[in-house]
């Protein structure tokens, strides 16, 4: 069994999982971030990257998908939610394990 303590919370403007773009470049105005949290938050943490574009972000996918269990298939909302495919052919959060992998691109750190 294992167990992860999060580093921090991804913020972004989006609220409905039907409302997220599927691609980030096609709403480049809409800015999300990472919120680091204690002790995680320290800059030393972060000496090295200011040379790389992108950073690998793991993550948990949201409460509201935790728990409902994983599912076979899934209909992508990228297909109107008409057609079925594989939950691994897909982004969808119903996986075995509720965790996803993101490249973002890497601004710096702000405080």
């Amino acid at each position: 069994m294992f167990q992860f303590e999060p580093i921090g919370i991804i913020r972004s403007p989006f609220n409905d999982k039907f409302g997220i773009p599927r691609q980030p470049g096609l709403v480049p105005a809409a800015r999300g971030y990472l919120e680091l949290l204690p002790p995680y938050d320290r800059e030393e943490a972060f000496v090295g990257l200011a040379g790389f574009s992108h950073v690998w972000v793991l993550f948990v996918f949201h409460d509201d998908c935790v728990g409902s269990g994983w599912r076979p298939m899934v209909r992508p909302p990228r297909l109107g939610g008409r057609r079925k495919v594989g939950v691994f052919a897909s982004r969808a959060p119903y996986r075995p394990n509720p965790i996803g992998l993101s490249a973002l691109p890497w601004h710096g750190l702000e405080r």
